[in-house]
């Protein structure tokens, strides 16, 4: 639903009214044309993947059917053995922008929010690009919301089944957030709504159907979401006819 979340606690709307968060359905944060991703930009994750570090941002997109809310399912998809959670910061664009001076980048910056970069590993490590392991239906959580401001070093922590897995901090960005607009912004334009996803620091690992992730980034909020399996029955829309 529209609103503002006060607190963590309450959510305010449009009308002025407060509801508690357990009276309402939270909708994910944004609604992007696409999502940006950047691998490999903690040092200690391309460690222990066995990778190099990059010289440059390494970019893949996901489509915008890959986003779903907090307590939305994330859906394992049957062409995979190796599900992995990723969790990450992410940043939303608020302005149509492109080429954008890195200081000039938090001028197009709506706010900030958890991201779960969920990962056929298997599949990705398979095909000489990430399309299939990276960009399938449900494969990016948002939320729980937006933050308008965060400090500049935040926390960014997984729990699988209440275990902590991942405790990394964006201190330890290899490209910071100003020059990650700035170098998207140079590639393609991007627009109201559209996210950054600024990497994932070490500690990933398996997701198996049943489990729970929780992803947390300190000064927004928990991201929640349980595994299903996804779906095999084809989903067709009819078309709709016209006179």
């Amino acid at each position: 639903m529209d609103g503002e979340v006060v607190d963590g606690r309450l959510v305010r709307t449009p009308n002025g009214s407060t509801l508690s968060l357990e009276e309402v359905d939270l909708l994910p944060p944004c609604a992007p044309t696409k999502l940006v991703c950047v691998g490999r930009n903690y040092a200690d994750h391309a460690a222990e993947l066995g990778n190099t570090v990059p010289e440059q941002p390494l970019l893949f997109l996901k489509p915008p059917s890959a986003v779903v809310a907090t307590d939305e399912a994330i859906e394992y998809p049957a062409y995979s053995k190796l599900l992995n959670y990723e969790g990450e910061l992410a940043v939303v664009i608020g302005s149509r922008c492109r080429n954008v001076p890195a200081t000039r980048a938090r001028k197009v910056i709506a706010g900030y929010t958890a991201m779960n970069d969920v990962t056929a590993r298997d599949v990705q490590r398979g095909d000489d690009q990430w399309t299939r392991g990276k960009a399938f239906d449900a494969s990016a959580p948002l939320g729980p919301w937006l933050a308008t401001d965060i400090d500049a070093a935040v926390a960014v922590r997984t729990w699988v089944n209440d275990e902590l897995r991942q405790d990394g901090t964006t201190r330890d960005l290899i490209f910071r957030i100003e020059h990650l607009v700035a170098y998207v912004s140079r590639v393609m334009t991007l627009e109201v709504g559209d996210v950054i996803a600024t990497g994932t620091p070490a500690g990933v690992g398996e997701l198996k159907v049943g489990d729970q992730v929780v992803v947390e980034v300190e000064g927004v909020g928990r991201l929640t979401n349980n595994v299903e399996a996804a779906p095999t029955d084809p989903r067709i829309d009819e078309p709709t006819e016209t006179a």
